[in-house]
């Protein structure tokens, strides 16, 4: 269905484009999606004649008109003075678009993604050719909605995504059960049932308002009704069918983002032209993450869609395969602003250059390349073990990033190499191997890579979980028989690392990795064979040992060191994250406080601001009782309009169910007006 090219909504005008703030895209239903778009100047001349141009098209809940407002305004007039028109549209539930919102990638946002597409293709403004992009959701939905094929859709850049949604998201990681499950849920619970904009949809914004908090459910109900890997994260996850994304992918993301598997696997599975990147940052775009070096996303992506919307001849399909950050000389810090390092290029992945060396893992703690092969180690981790982990994902290169690493290792069973005399380089994953008995049938083992200064101080390179129970398979879990020893083996994350001479590599091992995984019902004890079968195998480069590294490639960084447009501070931000031990109740408190303070949005004066409190509580001796609570408050205004939600989402562990809690309570002018309260109790399924 066609449009008038001259939109019914305000037009801000700039230099070489404008703004279309609000269009609606008509769904077949009825519903209708709000879409704000940057337009080249050159789409219209004097004469009123339409040249039409291609489309980027960005969709996810997170809000055009105020949520994602900033990061899209560094981004789109480069776009759109480049010659392209940028899409941004809020899904169905979410900002201005109708409808309530069900659930992350549900087959009906995928539907209506679809449907949005073929809308822009068919606009007189747009000649029929769309690129699809974003970070994290919208990189997500991205790749899933090209698996689906609609016609116009001709490449894809995917950033902070993933490409398994079981093992590879924030709900779960090799079966075990993360803590940004219960997080995001409390985020999601406060950010996706906000209010629209009554500057936009006018008097029909309460009964819209009403109409998602009416029918919001407690996600998390749904995504802990689903402990394995079956066809509910089967939707979606694109290793499912990769044969399926035949377009031009470009596949992005960063060693402290929880989304630095995905490059790897696209690169190496995905039929179609993929290219993969992997810098040193945390959740973010390339042109404006920490930690530097950034890269110049703007001119990586021009590049992109040039080649394949414009049919420019510009080599994209002659890029390397895998292009990766190599870190070396890594500390924890309070605020990493850079990283030392060298980029490097793989022309094919997975590369020839690449071999695996083993490290095993000793009696006498040593880890070495020679097994002293006897004896067995065993570790009871207390269940505060962890609490140097950081977030799932960083959004900000402090606290949210892993503290110094000594913290956990009291509580883990610790391996070490010698003083290293060369470099030792890594890309790839790193495994380890066990031989391993525990003394419960249920029960979690961690790993974390360490790469030991020479006064001490530790960096958690990578890291890998597993579920006891999920050793075999993620779908057909199976318990374990307490005593009887299994042979395992335990893939850590993709990373890029340089280990320099007079440093140490350290292999920790715990049975516990609280908060950032869920405690299994049992204090468990696990018991290691210490034979040729322990062993730490490390993907090594093969240039990796050259005390000259002469394979640097050059990867622009973006010229504006600052490309976020400045919004009006009201109110002044605050970050804490705290651990409390409270020694007469034995207990220990992981705390972060967050509050966005208040930010006026140009043009249009709306006010907003965001504040969350997370907390989670264990006893050391004991992971049942073991508590967690999110609360989110929301706050929107301008002028004599105000409106306030708040929400919380709480979990209690037992030794059979997961019982959940939730309450939301929206405000019109601090005037009560929505209130409602949710319960509901979740059995555990080999968890």
């Amino acid at each position: 269905m066609a449009t008038n090219f001259q939109p019914q909504s305000n037009i801000t005008q700039h230099d070489g484009f404008c703004v279309w703030e609000n269009i609606w895209i008509p769904l077949k239903d009825g519903r209708q999606l709000s879409a704000r778009i940057w337009m080249p100047d050159m789409v219209q001349n004097e004469e009123g004649k339409i040249t039409p141009v291609p489309a980027i098209f960005e969709y996810l809940p997170y809000r055009k008109r105020d949520g994602t407002a900033q990061r899209d305004e560094s981004t789109y007039p480069v776009f759109a003075c480049a010659g392209y028109a940028g899409v941004r549209v809020d899904i169905s539930g979410t900002g201005e678009s109708d409808g309530v919102f069900d659930d992350e990638y549900s087959p009906r946002e995928l539907s209506d993604g679809v449907e949005a597409i073929n809308w822009i293709a068919e606009q007189p403004w747009c000649n029929g050719k769309l690129g699809m992009m974003g970070i994290s959701w919208g990189g997500f939905n991205a790749l899933q909605i090209a698996t689906l094929r609609p016609e116009p859709l001709k490449a894809v850049i995917s950033i902070g995504s993933t490409v398994d949604r079981y093992n590879a998201d924030i709900h779960y990681k090799s079966g075990c059960h993360l803590n940004s499950n219960l997080s995001w849920s409390g985020v999601m619970q406060c950010f996706a049932n906000r209010p629209p904009d009554p500057a936009l949809v006018g008097d029909r914004w309460r009964d819209m308002w009403l109409e998602r908090l009416e029918g919001a459910n407690l996600i998390l109900d749904e995504w802990l009704s689903h402990q394995r890997y079956d066809d509910f994260w089967k939707h979606g996850s694109i290793e499912q069918d990769y044969d399926a994304l035949e377009i031009p992918s470009l596949v992005i993301s960063g060693w402290a983002d929880a989304y630095k598997n995905a490059p790897p696997k696209a690169a190496e599975n995905m039929p179609g032209l993929a290219k993969a990147i992997n810098g040193p940052w945390v959740h973010k775009y390339p042109h404006f993450a920490y930690p530097h070096p950034r890269s110049d996303f703007h001119q990586e992506a021009l590049r992109w869609w040039g080649r394949w919307l414009c049919d420019e001849m510009n080599d994209a399909e002659k890029l390397p395969a895998y292009r990766a950050y190599i870190s070396e000389n890594v500390r924890p810090s309070l605020w990493r602003e850079h990283e030392e390092g060298r980029w490097v290029a793989e022309d094919v992945w997975p590369s020839n250059s690449i071999r695996p060396q083993k490290l095993y893992l000793n009696a006498d703690h040593s880890l070495s390349e020679t097994s002293n092969a006897g004896g067995r180690l065993s570790i009871c981790s207390p269940e505060d073990t962890g609490i140097a982990c950081g977030e799932v994902f960083a959004l900000a290169p402090d606290t949210e990033t892993p503290r110094d690493q000594r913290i956990d290792d009291g509580g883990s069973l610790v391996f070490e190499t010698d003083l290293l005399n060369d470099a030792i380089e890594i890309l790839g994953q790193p495994t380890l191997s066990l031989n391993v008995a525990i003394d419960a049938p249920l029960g979690n083992l961690a790993v974390r890579l360490i790469d030991v200064h020479p006064d001490g101080v530790s960096h958690r390179v990578c890291f890998g979980v597993l579920n006891l129970a999920h050793r075999h398979s993620n779908e057909t879990p199976e318990e374990m028989v307490p005593g009887l020893a299994e042979d395992i083996t335990i893939t850590l994350d993709h990373i890029g690392y340089r280990f320099l001479p007079g440093h140490r590599i350290r292999v920790s091992l715990s049975t516990a990795y609280w908060p950032l995984i869920i405690p299994s019902p049992y204090h468990v004890t696990a018991s290691i064979a210490l034979d040729k079968k322990a062993f730490l195998s490390l993907p090594v480069r093969a240039t990796g040992n050259q005390m000259v590294v002469d394979d640097e490639i050059h990867m622009p960084e973006p010229e504006d060191t600052n490309p976020l447009p400045a919004y009006k501070e009201i109110t002044p931000s605050k970050t804490e994250r705290r651990v409390e031990k409270d020694l007469s109740g034995n207990l220990t408190h992981y705390i972060t406080e967050d509050d966005t303070g208040t930010t006026e949005i140009p043009n249009h004066a709306l006010r907003v601001r965001h504040t969350s409190l997370v907390k989670w509580s264990i006893n050391p001796d004991t992971p049942l009782g073991a508590q967690a609570s999110s609360k989110w408050c929301c706050y929107m205004s301008r002028e004599d309009w105000s409106i306030k939600l708040e929400t919380e989402v709480s979990m209690v562990l037992n030794a059979d169910n997961f019982d959940l809690f939730g309450k939301m309570t929206a405000y019109e002018n601090d005037k009560e007006i929505f209130a409602r309260d949710y319960q509901q109790s979740i059995p555990r399924d080999c968890m």
